[in-house]
């Protein structure tokens, strides 16, 4: 039977293993010269000290012939572990962990000052998506990863993130979920997802959660966990296999208008207070006129989605409108409601 290859220490742990040492040759030779010369507790470790650092002072009394004896040992393993930290804190150095080290606690930090950001739980394909587009939108937000290889990825392409556990509370305050605006769960386990929407829950009430489910029993779970919305990759994957099938200028519409290609793209905007807006009705706000959008949906509180509204629709205060039309103009739309 092959054996698997024996895990390596990275740099840190060899860094904290020469202090470990350091700390034990310190220890048996105080202890060893209050056993042997019967010095006290503070010449015992004063001679200790600087029988390892060689810095030549003088003994603090006469050594019998066993003492001199353990002195030869104690400089013979200082000398050795003096080498084995000078290469540590080489490699140390030379692979850049220190610069590693400080450039995640300067991450940390970052993340410590966002609000109403994103976090997205899992960096594997999904997740990967969801990074790729949020970044695209200029979005703020921070992965939570545990895995080695996709941490690397991300400190290559330099996306915020945090290196853990996603459902565990500690990592979860530490992403900001008290003042995040989303999370959403992309782990591959749908037994973690769900667990992890129960946590973010109970954490932050206000928190909009999107969770990732394999299978229809996992979305019912997820949804009495407290998930606003579940999404499931293999029946979007399946619907729109079909759909390409059967409707593929329809698909193609859709996917240059999701991801913005074509100069064309699908948009929601709020109605803030006092708005202009407020209290027209469709034909009356010029919208298409002004703007060259289309309203395609609206969404008013409390109710759900109306397809297709008519022009006699009138707009209120926080009504969400789903708009068709120019990237530029729905960009410009938005900071005209701004």
């Amino acid at each position: 039977m092959r054996k698997a290859p024996a895990k390596r220490l990275t740099p840190l742990q060899k860094l904290g293993m020469a202090f470990l040492m350091l700390s034990l040759i310190i220890v048996v030779g105080t202890t060893g010269l209050i056993w042997l010369e019967k010095m006290s507790l503070l010449d015992a470790l004063y001679m200790t000290v600087i029988t390892l650092s060689t810095v030549g002072f003088g003994e603090v009394q006469p050594l019998h012939p066993q003492g001199r004896v353990f002195i030869i040992i104690l400089i013979w393993f200082g000398v050795a572990f003096a080498g084995f930290t000078v290469s540590v804190i080489t490699q140390f150095v030379v692979e850049g962990e220190l610069k590693d080290l400080f450039g995640r606690r300067k991450m940390e930090s970052r993340i410590r000052k966002m609000t109403d950001h994103y976090i997205i739980a899992g960096y594997g394909r999904v997740g990967r998506q969801v990074a790729l587009e949020f970044h695209k939108r200029q979005v703020p937000f921070v992965v939570i990863e545990k895995n080695e290889e996709e941490i690397r990825r991300l400190t290559e392409e330099g996306i915020l993130f945090l290196q853990g556990e996603a459902t565990d509370d500690e990592v979860l305050h530490r992403a900001g979920i008290n003042s995040a605006r989303t999370l959403i769960s992309t782990l591959p386990d749908e037994a973690e997802n769900v667990y992890l929407t129960l946590s973010a829950r109970a954490i932050n009430k206000n928190l909009k959660i999107i969770a990732r489910a394999d299978f229809e029993e996992g979305e019912k779970k997820l949804i009495l966990a407290g998930a606003d919305h579940v999404v499931s990759p293999h029946v979007l994957g399946g619907l729109r296999m079909a759909m390409a099938s059967l409707r593929p200028n329809v698909v193609d519409f859709m996917h240059m208008a999701s991801l913005g290609e074509g100069g064309l793209s699908i948009e929601e905007v709020v109605i803030p207070p006092a708005c202009r807006l407020a209290g027209k009705s469709l034909v009356d706000s010029n919208l298409k006129q002004t703007y060259g959008v289309t309203i395609i949906g609206i969404k008013k509180t409390g109710a759900k989605m109306a397809f297709a509204p008519g022009p006699d629709t009138v707009l209120g205060e926080s009504d969400i409108l789903v708009l068709l039309g120019p990237t530029e103009q729905l960009e410009r739309l938005s900071r005209d409601l701004s």
